[in-house]
């Protein structure tokens, strides 16, 4: 007999406990969300940081729904919903066993404004490392799942499981991505706005959860992340990583969902990711000392 044998990882989640979870977002989805979709009163919205920066009830009620039914599966978890959190709570993620970070509607000004490109970020980490991430579309009723043992899939209703995976990526004229550009410093926008004329396209759909989506399944080439919160990012980084990706923050250090600042670049392959760090490699730049 050999000396040892290979470990084998354990799924992070049984299989009845990731259908539990999926099925908590679906019925959040249905009894908080999609009734008030194009529904929403003046009353319904509010501001947060400004007019982009919106709540509604939506969000609010559903994180409310979520949460009640996660502590219901898992009693001493963290959990961290981006209407409900603390920077404490946040830094607790680093050592906590278990984590849950939860968006409730991602894309809330797309949302508050009729349009259909939002959706529902669930992650489940391990002291700050994502190790289960879903990305619900409400409006399909389709997920994006994936956790740190298996492949990146796409479930829905009536349909066989379906693997996806990233672009091949390539050189920086042939490349497509998200860049969420007002969440840069507003002294670097300009360096940011230049680099349009160098990638083959650059898009912002003002909603993560549909950004990770088209990176992992193929349409775009990266994603890169500023303002981290781990409500919008931990799943995300998981998703396209177990999809082939390549993930890493900006300054080449592992993403933790515990990270506030810096940048994270999710990208095809290894190469991909240094063309675009170093395409954008001004942003690591501390102007302060220039």
């Amino acid at each position: 007999m050999p000396d040892s044998l290979p470990m084998t990882i354990p799924a992070p989640l049984s299989p009845a406990q990731r259908s539990q979870i999926i099925n908590l977002i679906r019925r959040t989805a249905r009894a908080e969300i999609l009734p008030r979709f194009r529904t929403l009163s003046a009353t319904d919205i509010d501001q947060k940081s400004g007019p982009m920066d919106v709540v509604t009830a939506a969000d609010r009620e559903a994180e409310k729904m979520i949460v009640r039914g996660l502590l219901s599966m898992f009693p001493n978890a963290l959990i961290v919903g981006e209407e409900s959190m603390t920077e404490d709570k946040i830094a607790e993620l680093a050592e906590a066993e278990m984590g849950f970070t939860i968006d409730p509607v991602d894309g809330t000004w797309n949302f508050a404004n009729g349009l259909s490109t939002f959706g529902v970020i669930l992650s489940m980490t391990r002291f700050g490392v994502p190790v289960f991430g879903l990305i619900y579309d409400p409006v399909m009723d389709d997920v994006l799942i994936a956790d740190e043992t298996g492949p990146a899939q796409i479930l829905a209703p009536r349909r066989p499981a379906r693997s996806v995976a990233v672009s091949k990526g390539g050189p920086v004229e042939n490349l497509t991505g998200f860049v969420s550009f007002y969440n840069i410093p507003e002294e670097k926008r300009p360096q940011m706005a230049a680099l349009m004329t160098r990638f083959q396209r650059l898009y912002m759909l003002r909603c993560a959860a549909h950004e990770f989506r088209m990176m992992a399944q193929g349409h775009v080439d990266f994603v890169l992340c500023s303002s981290l919160s781990p409500w919008d990012h931990a799943a995300g980084a998981l998703i396209v990583g177990r999809a082939g990706g390549h993930v890493a923050c900006l300054d080449g250090s592992e993403y933790r969902a515990q990270m506030r600042s810096g940048y994270l670049l999710c990208a095809s392959d290894a190469a991909t990711w240094g063309r675009v760090r170093d395409a954008v490699s001004f942003l690591l730049q501390d102007d302060s000392k220039a």
